[in-house]
């Protein structure tokens, strides 16, 4: 499923499946280092791997422990709000944005990251990297599926995930500068996150709309052109 969606998207790296659990599956790893952030395991599901984190692996974390629900240790949580504070004081958010930015309330065992293709758990959420054009094609197959299109929404970018997992829409996300500094993810590259239980009925519209696109691109340039199209 996720290699077909990858082929007709064109994308350079596999759509992400992140599935919350309440232990570790069977024949998948937990990661041998936790990471500086959660978007981290993003990037190395995307490069192929599968593997879960426990709660621990999110400590280094502040922002992702906040938004997946991760009950920091007393040593953490003080650093918890000593970054928010930062964020504070740079302007870069308000503290009363804070209690409203999208997060998950209940606790979980682990959480799988994986390929889509390789998913080996019920799938919550699937993160999806590429280019505005790559993303507008994704974004208009959701939209013919029936799945609802929720806000355009940025920092940080780990929200997106309770985002979808909550009301069941799919979102655009921008990606934020923590996010862009510890995976690595080009400027001109965005986000669209979708429902797991969603994503099977979107990749059945996706063939047709990137073959609409090709045709409409070809109405649209002949009309520039001032060529006759069809």
């Amino acid at each position: 499923m996720g290699s077909r969606l990858q082929e007709l998207l064109g994308l350079s790296e596999s759509a992400v499946a992140v599935a919350f659990v309440d232990e570790v599956p069977d024949g998948v790893e937990r990661v041998e280092e936790s990471a500086l952030s959660g978007c981290s395991y993003w990037q190395q599901a995307a490069g192929g791997q599968v593997v879960a984190t426990v709660p621990e692996d999110h400590f280094s974390c502040p922002i992702g422990a906040f938004t997946h629900g991760v009950e920091l240790p007393e040593a953490e949580a003080e650093g918890q709000q000593q970054m928010i504070g930062m964020m504070v004081e740079l302007e870069y958010v308000r503290m009363e944005e804070v209690p409203e930015i999208p997060h998950r309330t209940e606790s979980f065992g682990a959480v799988v990251y994986s390929p889509l293709e390789l998913a080996p758990c019920g799938v919550d959420a699937v993160i999806v990297q590429g280019t505005p054009r790559q993303m507008m094609v994704l974004a208009e197959a959701a939209t013919s599926a029936g799945v609802p299109g929720g806000p355009t929404m940025g920092r940080p970018t780990c929200a997106a995930i309770p985002e979808v997992m909550q009301r069941t829409q799919f979102v655009t996300n921008l990606g934020c500068v923590g996010n862009r500094v510890y995976t690595g993810i080009d400027d001109n590259e965005l986000y669209v996150v979708l429902p797991g239980d969603q994503v099977e009925a979107v990749q059945e519209k996706l063939e047709a709309i990137v073959s609409a696109n090709h045709a409409l691109e070809t109405f649209h340039g002949g009309r520039v052109s001032g060529e006759q199209v069809g």
